[in-house]
């Protein structure tokens, strides 16, 4: 079968557990396999809540959502982080910002990882109150990987919202003025564009130089790195194909490019997820429909070892975005 077919298959339960072999099947129609490397990353999804109700979030986060991580779970998560030696720490959202445990977690983890990532919407962190958590973040040296979907106000507020874009610049420069993005500060700051439609990214080195002339020329703005993805059909964006009718066209355009050069890569191989409320997943998208790591519900305070070399991992149909083109790592 090859990759058009296996998308051709796929019915208008597309998502539900009927469904969920099609991808995993296509693997093994052409000889490949999907299975864990060893686990070099923590993933920790602090809550649902955020300023934003962007159209491509997988999550439905967004300002009324009330799942958040507890104290008692961000304890369960320091104990976790404590036990086993993880390369790489990454705190995620919803915005991380609002969850009010954050600069306690932060404080905690970064001396226990040699690279600590938070990822930022840029419009949650600019609120005044959160002056001490951008110092915070700077004193850690703490990486900051930044959403900015398009250098086109009007697109990226279609898919962020009223005055999201002009924050975002904001911010950026904020950023810039602590040391963040330039040369020899030892603060990473990089950026992640994805499409406002239903597309794959462009290339993703044309599409970093294009930041790059862009952003110094007409606001002064210095990054380090830009990432490329496709948005994931789950959530948010997941509603707004079926509503638009770019569904089926979608799922195929993303089976029809899979590409498996990208399955090395993949950051499910080398990664654990703890969800808001602690419990672990395989990547952070297999959150959006409780598709549970090694299909098994479990908790973070349960957890007597880390996943290993050719342990199996939780697919769906969703996984043709991160093995369309250049990948999602």
């Amino acid at each position: 079968m090859t990759n058009l077919q296996a998308a051709e298959n796929l019915n208008s339960n597309l998502f539900q557990i009927s469904a969920l072999e099609t991808f995993r099947r296509n693997l093994e129609n052409n000889g490949l396999d999907l299975t864990r490397a060893n686990c070099t990353t923590l993933q920790i999804n602090v809550g649902l809540l955020c300023n934003q109700s962007c159209k491509h979030c997988h999550l439905d986060a967004g300002p009324s959502k009330k799942e958040i991580m507890s104290e008692k779970t961000v304890d369960d998560v320091l104990d976790l982080a404590g036990r086993f030696t993880f390369e790489t720490i990454d705190i995620t959202g919803g915005a991380p910002e609002m969850n009010p445990h954050i600069q306690t977690l932060i404080s905690k983890l970064a001396p226990l990882t040699k690279t600590l990532i938070l990822r930022s919407n840029l419009t949650a962190i600019a609120e005044r109150e959160q002056v001490l958590l951008l110092q915070l973040l700077a004193a850690k040296k703490v990486t900051i990987v930044a959403s900015l979907p398009s250098l086109n106000e009007t697109q990226s507020e279609s898919q962020r919202g009223k005055n999201s874009f002009a924050t975002s610049i904001m911010t950026l420069k904020k950023l810039n003025s602590l040391g963040y993005g330039l040369p020899d500060t030892g603060l990473e700051l990089n950026l992640v564009s994805n499409p406002t439609g239903a597309f794959l990214p462009s290339s993703q080195e044309q599409t970093e130089k294009r930041f790059r002339k862009m952003l110094a020329q007409k606001w002064r703005l210095f990054f380090n790195n830009l990432y490329t993805f496709a948005n994931v059909p789950l959530g948010r964006f997941l509603t707004w194909l079926e509503n638009t009718g770019n569904l089926e066209s979608y799922i195929l355009k993303l089976a029809a490019n899979f590409n498996s050069c990208t399955l090395d890569g993949l950051m499910c191989r080398s990664l654990i997820s703890v969800s808001w409320d602690g419990y672990l997943f395989d990547c952070d998208f297999n959150q959006a429909i409780n598709l549970y790591m090694d299909g098994k519900k479990k908790h973070i305070s349960d957890l007597k070892s880390l996943p290993g070399p050719h342990d199996s991992i939780a697919v769906a149909e969703h996984c043709y975005t991160c093995t369309a083109g250049s990948g999602f790592t």
